[in-house]
C-alpha cells in the first residue's frame, strides 16, 4: 500500500484573502487564487521521497452561490500546472449538508484511501485548521498544523512553521 500527505488547500496550499469585514477567507476568483511560495518544490520533494500529495479541501463557498464550480475548478487546473500533486478531493458542500466528507469527518481521507489504495497509518495531513486535524484523526492519518496567529488553540500531534518544515518533519520519519 501507497503513503501520501494530505494538504489542506486554503492557508497550507494557497494564500487566504482579506474581506473587507477584517476576517480572512478563501479564494473566490482566479485572480484571488495565489500559491504560497515554496509550495511546488514541496509537493516535488514528497513525490520524489514516494508520497502520494492529494489536496483534501472544503470548498463551502459553491453551495453558500459566492464560489461558481467553473471558477473553483479553473483554480484546481492552475494548481495542478504550478504542484504536481497526485489528486484534488474536495467537498463543496456547507455545516447545514451534514456530508461525511467534509472535514472534520474523515471522508475525503476514506475515500481517497480507497482510490488510491493508501495506508493511512503510514500517512500524513498537514493543515491550518482543527477540521484538518480531527479529520486526520478520524482516518487515523498524523497530524501536522501549520502553525498560524489564528490556530494557537488547537490541539495537535505536531506544529509546524511552514509547510517546508512539515515536509522536513515527514521525510525525516522515512518510508
Amino acid at each position: 500500500m501507497r503513503q501520501a500527505v494530505f494538504l489542506d488547500r486554503d492557508g497550507t496550499i494557497n494564500h487566504l484573502v482579506p474581506r473587507p469585514d477584517g476576517s480572512w477567507a478563501s479564494p473566490r476568483s482566479l485572480d484571488e487564487f495565489k500559491l504560497i511560495q515554496g509550495v511546488a518544490r514541496q509537493v516535488a520533494r514528497l513525490k520524489s521521497a514516494g508520497f502520494l500529495a492529494i489536496i483534501a479541501t472544503n470548498q463551502p463557498d459553491v453551495a453558500r452561490g459566492v464560489l461558481p464550480a467553473q471558477v473553483l475548478e479553473a483554480m484546481h487546473l492552475e494548481l495542478r500546472k504550478l504542484a504536481p500533486v497526485d489528486g484534488i478531493m474536495v467537498c463543496p458542500h456547507d455545516d447545514i449538508d451534514d456530508c461525511p466528507c467534509r472535514k472534520p469527518r474523515p471522508g475525503m481521507l476514506l475515500q481517497a484511501a480507497k482510490r488510491w489504495e493508501l495506508d493511512l497509518a503510514g500517512s500524513f495531513m498537514v493543515g491550518d485548521s482543527w477540521k484538518d486535524m480531527e479529520a486526520a484523526r478520524a482516518a487515523g492519518v498524523k497530524d501536522i498544523l501549520i502553525n498560524a496567529a489564528y490556530n494557537q488553540e488547537v490541539t495537535c500531534s505536531l506544529r509546524a512553521d511552514s509547510l517546508e518544515s512539515a515536509c522536513n518533519y515527514i521525510l525525516a520519519q522515512g518510508r
